[in-house]
């Protein structure tokens, strides 16, 4: 949704008659992930994309059926494989989109991004009904099929608080910033955490973790990195987000380092299930032992759990997991 929201919230300020086009299920080579969105209005203007280009022009003439209808329907198109070589696919594949008028729950959600708020939105894909429930669940953000609903999490844009301005946050929030995501980073040494170290980040507090994070809007759509590997920063630090509905949080350091910070929250009356949320040692094991090879491990790990990804090479996963 947030991909089209500009285009819809000036529209709807127009009082333009909009069809919304949804993704709901794909087979084969796909080129747009479940939950890809197009809108249509009824005067021609169209924006976001279902396929990246083989579809739209099936996808805009059954959005303006939708619309001089008012009913919601099931498009289903097959995508030969000459014409998805044509654009650029290596084999064909097929898609269903449910095309709907947009209805009050959408709206409300399109209020609710400009807030910054996260909501589900679940759509019946026979009535076409959609409710809006504030919030958004734990586990993976994708968008997904369930029986005759489709389920949507809208959760803020991604947050990664880095506690720990050492070398390697210097590219981990590089990346982070290529990747879309928020970037604050914590430290209370004022020589480390400098502008001229960390350009992209978005926000640097020179503070104690527990200071610092008290201060921020912590939710599932905020991912914590702890790489000051120093019990006066990481025990604080974990204490403060180890009872928070955070998305991620991962601490730098050996095994035993980490069975030591455990033993010392666990002595404190954190729990089994707390503590198990901690990914320490940070990151996937990609090999490499460098600071940029490090922090491509660390994001890679909460890429993984941001979307349910299993960190697994491609070649080893189930062909029918793979589009």
């Amino acid at each position: 949704m947030r991909e089209v929201l500009a285009e819809l919230e000036q529209w709807t300020r127009d009082g333009e008659d909009i069809a919304l086009a949804t993704v709901v299920e794909t087979w084969g080579s796909s080129p747009r992930p479940l939950g890809s969105k197009m809108v249509v209005t009824r005067s021609g203007k169209m924006a976001g994309s279902v396929s990246n280009g083989c579809i739209e022009g099936a996808v805009f003439d059954e959005a303006q059926k939708v619309l001089k209808s008012s009913q919601p329907k099931m498009a289903a198109f097959g995508v030969a494989d000459d014409v998805a070589f044509e654009v650029g696919l290596a084999c064909g594949g097929h898609i269903e989109v449910f095309i709907q008028p947009l209805a009050p729950a959408h709206k409300k959600l399109i209020a609710m991004l400009e807030r910054n708020e996260a909501a589900t939105l679940r759509t019946n894909l026979v009535t076409g009904d959609a409710e809006l429930i504030p919030g958004a669940p734990a586990g993976s953000e994708l968008a997904r099929r369930d029986g005759d609903s489709f389920v949507e999490p809208v959760r803020r844009p991604a947050h990664l608080v880095i506690v720990g301005a050492i070398h390697i946050a210097v590219p981990l929030h590089r990346l982070a910033k290529l990747m879309g995501y928020q970037v604050t980073v914590v430290d209370a040494r004022a020589k480390f955490a400098t502008k001229e170290r960390f350009p992209e980040a978005d926000e640097l507090i020179v503070s104690w973790p527990d200071e610092a994070i008290s201060k921020l809007t912590l939710d599932n759509s905020t991912y914590v990195v702890i790489l000051t590997h120093d019990p006066k920063f990481d025990l604080p630090a974990l204490r403060s987000v180890l009872g928070r509905d955070v998305g991620y949080i991962g601490a730098i350091g050996s095994r035993k380092t980490n069975q030591n910070r455990f033993d010392a929250l666990r002595a404190e009356g954190f729990t089994e299930e707390q503590l198990s949320r901690v990914h320490g040692p940070v990151g996937l094991d990609l090999g490499g032992r460098g600071a940029e090879e490090t922090a491509l491990g660390i994001l890679a790990e909460v890429t993984a759990v941001r979307f349910g990804g299993s960190g697994a090479f491609m070649r080893e996963v189930r062909k029918t997991s793979i589009a």
